[in-house]
């Protein structure tokens, strides 16, 4: 047992093989049991493209796999600019992870527009911007901006919230 371990530890990308392996299973078995109207379809269906992303995470897994079993590995990072040598800004990963969760939260009552301009600032802000003046303008416009994409133009209904009642 204990030859099995250094042996998985030179090949631990074989962790990332699985899961992409456990992911294209994952999205394929929802293409199968897809309710799907006949009446509904076009020349491409609605599963078309999942059949396509799950088949295509399959792949990759596999050849992914075989290239590390060959003896591949993968690049260590390379960075210019950063220290890999010091550790991760946890303080940093958690506010961002705590800004998506309050779009999370707030999307529904708040709307799309209100809680999309808050996540866009919050991530600003805490990826270090302190353009105090600039930052909620273009976080509110890209928050419209991506309301009016999905909701008018590409058909997907989002929730506008109390103030697109307002315009």
């Amino acid at each position: 047992m204990t030859g099995i371990r250094p042996w998985l530890r030179e090949r631990s990308e074989l962790g990332v093989c699985a899961l992409l392996l456990v992911l294209g299973a994952l999205v394929l078995g929802d293409v199968l049991t897809m309710d799907v109207d006949i009446e509904q379809r076009g020349p491409v269906g609605p599963t078309t493209m999942p059949t396509v992303v799950g088949v295509a995470l399959l792949v990759v897994a596999a050849l992914l796999a075989v290239d590390v079993l060959r003896g591949g590995r993968g690049e260590a990072e390379g960075g210019e600019d950063i220290d890999l040598a010091a550790p991760g800004d946890w303080r940093t990963v958690l506010l961002l992870a705590g800004v998506f969760l309050g779009n999370a939260v707030l999307i529904e009552p708040l709307g799309l527009p209100a809680s999309g301009a808050l996540m866009f600032w919050g991530s600003a802000w805490v990826l270090g911007s302190r353009a105090y003046h600039r930052d909620p303008l273009i976080a509110a416009v890209l928050s419209v901006a991506t309301y009016v994409l999905f909701d008018s133009l590409l058909g997907i209904p989002l929730p506008g919230g109390p103030l697109m009642e307002v315009l």
